[in-house]
């Protein structure tokens, strides 16, 4: 049972907005703040108060309404009755309410709103009896069909159906052109579903109907769109929304009303200038769901050439006190601007970068915050391939460039097929008439979006811009039927589930099959080596990649193990090669070596092979790298990876036995292969193992390497290599292995009579050598390898754990992230740090790096910064990213940006 304690919040429950400023989002929620910081401004703001997350944690963690809530909710509307001049539930002059969810950060769409609260029988009478029917009745069904999905949990596609078959029925194009004769009944049959599927009406008293939907707000929260969503943007579950309760104003109010969506600059390039969409005679809810095409802005100014200059300064206003590009809600009624809501808007990443470079460029910020308003996974997408240009193409379709990209994949016409395809390997195209909150799961699957309705400020356009997902909206001509499974395009051409379309985000187009892609204008600028572009994003990249490298404290170093690796990584900007695993040199046809090494058949002839082989790639590598160091990693293969299969090697010798004699060689290699066999290779004989049982083979990569270094540098080359010994658990293994290594090195020394020094490191990735750090760091130092520290802190095998289950974990919430992608900062990155502390305690100079995946993964990146590692190394394409994201994470833990952003 709750108590009275546990139901009582611990702060404000309710305030009004000029109680409010920006600075309270963790209380208001994000359009809270906005709206009471709209008002000190003195913009035209609709009057209303906000219930805060203080009494939505009360009410999740209680399960009931905090204590004094309600009471301090009438006080407030009491006000809101005095400021607007109306009265909640009185006919004659009637006040109706918004009810909008409002988490701190934004979260486009994931929560729920309720309309026109307030409206009842007697309200609509009094309005149809004043002569404004029309108006009436569209705002009645508006508050049927929002308190029927939201409150009582109907399935909202029977309102729609509805809605789109008497549309059919009466020939109307949109729900413009219903009149108020069609209203009206739709309201009826609206109302006619509610009562089927929840046993009753809509409620008639405006109080009941307002405590019902501050509660589905709540509720909401925990819907499985907003924790798909959370989960997706690093969001905490704790926060809560806040419920914002606003006078309505009126868009659907006639020829001179309408409502709008709009940016200060355009969020998809990032150009300068306001942007957005504008639809006359609608709510604003018909501008973000896509259910109508909307106007340009442009279409504003020719109806109403003052509201559009109004609206400008107002839009100049908030910019100039954000800071940054603002996403703002209006609503005009009967001539008579209002601003609904602003928010940082969500901008594509071209537009993140070029808008924090140009605001740098005006002197509204400076570059260390223009830094902190990008991140590494936008220059991740920047990076990502474009279509190849082709003349002789012609678009299967065109739309609006919503969210630039290039990508190809089978089209879906539903969330679930696009989940469930993807799942299974498959790149979709996720087609839907418009994308609705419900959508996102399909959104965050699909590598690209198109919707037949909508403009650019639409849910699909809004959400895919913010995943960096490419989308064409307002596609003309598409007509989506997800229940047949096929779209259909003026002329006869039908497109089957499963069709492959490929989708041009930046141009608004659509072609059949699957394109050509090209690298994109960003990374090919950054490996050339430019340093100025006349494109104004590649442009902004290159600033800012300049800008992190001046102050990020993180070495950047490369994943790579041949010379053309090599060269793409100092093209990207790496400063050496931080992992060069040597196990390639042995595959495909040179396995057979490793086969002669165990089996003693001719071990001296494969040792010599296999050192030839490493001083030639050795050489190569060093060479390639000249002036930078090369960190070489010996030998680290599970060892069947070298052998044959045993099942495959068993069923031959028994065919041979079947024709009469099985071969000694054959022989030889199957008792070969039992006797090194293994029930589990990758916790087996591998690493410094394999290194101690066959320490040959350290013999022949030391002095491979050793060797190629005394030659280059007899031919005047600057090489710089290291070694680095893998899997050690135990000190014991690390200094065998360093002292047989150390004395080949002397070796290679006094034949050529040079100096010659070969630093040694150690790779932590096992939970015994991160809880040993203390005595490995005074024989080396440290290179984590969070792979397999991964793998054996988990007790899962990275190849088979999202196949098998990791991705049920997620969808259950057992896990937010996948731990091989995102470190595991609490268990895995726990070791890592203990390892770092304790090595630093024993060494004061030990040297720490990092060489896993997630030594690239921009949301790993600030949990080393924090460690204190000196360098990442990454795959080559991903250096540009790690870049970025050091720089990023260096100005944010100096403190040197003043008053961030967040623009999630």
């Amino acid at each position: 049972m709750t108590t009275t304690s546990e139901r009582t919040a611990r702060g404000p429950l309710v305030l009004e907005l000029h109680e409010g400023d920006r600075t309270m989002a963790a209380l208001l929620g994000g359009k809270g703040a906005g709206l009471a910081e709209m008002s000190r401004l003195g913009l035209p703001v609709p009057p209303g108060f906000i219930i805060t997350t203080e009494a939505c944690r009360a009410w999740l963690s209680g399960g009931g309404e905090p204590d004094g809530l309600w009471d301090q909710v009438e006080s407030a509307l009491g006000d809101l009755e005095r400021r607007s001049r109306l009265r909640f539930g009185d006919p004659g002059a009637p006040l109706l309410v918004s009810v909008r969810s409002g988490a701190r950060f934004s979260m486009p769409g994931m929560m729920e709103t309720v309309l026109d609260v307030g409206m009842t029988d007697a309200v609509a009478a009094a309005l149809v009896a004043r002569g404004e029917a029309r108006f009436a009745w569209d705002s009645y069904r508006r508050l049927v069909q929002m308190y029927g999905r939201t409150v009582l949990g109907i399935d909202g596609g029977l309102f729609d159906a509805r809605l789109m078959d008497l549309r059919a029925e009466l020939g109307a194009a949109t729900d413009a052109d219903l009149d108020a004769a069609a209203l009206e009944r739709l309201t009826g049959e609206f109302r006619g579903i509610v009562v089927e599927h929840a046993g009753a009406d809509v409620p008639q008293e405006p109080r009941e109907q307002l405590r019902h939907a501050v509660v589905a707000v709540f509720a909401s929260w925990n819907g499985e769109r907003a924790r798909l969503y959370r989960a997706h943007e690093g969001i905490p579950d704790d926060l809560g929304t806040a419920v914002n309760i606003v006078q309505m104003v009126f868009g659907n109010r006639g020829e001179r009303s309408g409502s709008g969506v709009c940016f200060t600059r355009d969020p998809v390039s990032g150009a300068p200038g306001a942007f957005g969409d504008y639809l006359p005679d609608a709510q604003g809810e018909d501008v973000v769901s896509g259910s109508r095409s909307p106007m340009d802005l442009s279409e504003l100014g020719r109806r109403e050439p003052q509201l559009l200059r109004e609206l400008s300064e107002h839009l100049r206003t908030l910019e100039k006190h954000y800071r940054d590009l603002c996403d703002v809600e209006f609503t005009v009624e009967r001539g008579r601007l209002w601003i609904l809501q602003t928010r940082l808007g969500k901008r594509s990443p071209a537009a993140a970068y070029r808008i924090a470079v140009e605001l740098a460029d005006e002197g509204v910020i400076d570059l260390d915050e223009a830094l902190t308003r990008v991140d590494g996974t936008q220059l991740q997408t920047l990076l990502h391939p474009t279509f190849a240009v082709r003349e002789d193409l012609t678009p299967l379709a065109t739309g609006l460039p919503a969210s630039p990209g290039a990508a190809y994949g089978q089209l879906v016409f539903d969330s679930a097929t696009a989940m469930a395809w993807t799942a299974l390997g498959r790149q979709v195209v996720l087609a839907r008439p418009e994308t609705s909150p419900d959508d996102f799961g399909g959104l965050l699957a699909a590598r690209a979006v198109i919707t037949s309705r909508g403009g650019l400020t639409s849910h699909a356009a809004v959400v895919a811009r913010g995943l960096g997902r490419t989308c064409v909206t307002g596609v003309e001509g598409l007509v989506v039927d997800p229940v047949e499974r096929v779209a259909s395009l003026p002329g006869g051409v039908t497109l089957p589930e499963g069709t492959v379309v490929s989708v041009d985000g930046t141009a608004g187009e659509i072609y059949a099959g699957q394109r050509e892609i090209e690298p994109s204008p960003v990374a090919t600028a950054i490996e050339r080596g430019e340093t100025h572009s006349d494109d104004p994003t590649v442009r902004a990249v290159l600033a800012l990649l300049a800008h992190a490298d001046g102050r990020r404290r993180l070495g950047v170093m490369a994943n790579a193990e041949t010379p053309d690796e090599a060269v793409a990584a100092r093209r990207f900007g790496a400063e050496g090669i931080g992992l060069c695993r040597t196990e390639h040199m042995l595959l495909g046809e040179r396995r057979i070596l490793v086969e002669r090494l165990v089996t003693d058949e001719d071990r001296e002839g494969a040792l010599a092979e296999i050192e030839a082989l490493a001083h030639a790639e050795f050489s190569a590598l060093l060479e390639t790298m000249e002036g930078l160091p090369v960190v070489v990693r010996l030998l680290d293969p599970p060892l069947h990876e070298f052998l044959p299969d045993l099942v495959e090697l068993s069923v031959e010798v028994a065919r041979a036995e079947e024709r009469g004699g099985v071969a000694p060689d054959l022989e030889r290699r199957l008792a070969t292969t039992r006797r090194w066999h293994e029930s589990n290779p990758m916790l087996g004989l591998r690493g410094v193992r394999l290194l101690t049982v066959l320490p040959q083979i350290i013999d022949a990569q030391v002095r491979a390497l050793a060797e190629a270094t005394v030659e280059l540098r007899d031919r005047g080359h600057d090489v710089r290599p290291e070694l680095m010994v893998p899997l050690v658990a135990d000190v014991a293994e690390l200094v065998a292995a360093r002292t047989r290594m150390e004395g080949i090195v002397a070796d290679v020394a006094r034949t050529h009579g040079a100096a010659l020094h070969l630093p040694i490191g150690v790779m932590v990735e096992l939970p015994r050598a991160a809880l040993t750090a203390a005595e490995l760091a005074q024989h080396a130092g440290f290179s984590f390898g969070t792979n397999d520290l991964t793998q054996t802190t988990w007790g899962i095998s990275r190849d088979d754990a999202e196949a098998n289950f990791l991705a049920a974990y997620r969808d259950a919430n057992i896990l937010a992230t996948d731990p091989f992608k995102t470190i595991d900062e609490s268990g895995v990155g726990a070791l890592v740090e203990l390892a770092a502390r304790d090595g630093r305690r024993a060494c004061p100079g030990l040297g720490l790096g990092a060489c896993g995946e997630h030594a690239g993964d921009p949301a790993s990146i600030a949990f080393f910064a924090r460690v204190g590692v000196d360098y990442l190394s990454c795959s080559p394409p991903r250096i540009p990213v790690v870049r970025l994201e050091a720089g990023r994470q260096a100005v944010l833990l100096s403190g040197a940006s003043r008053g961030t952003s967040d623009t999630r």
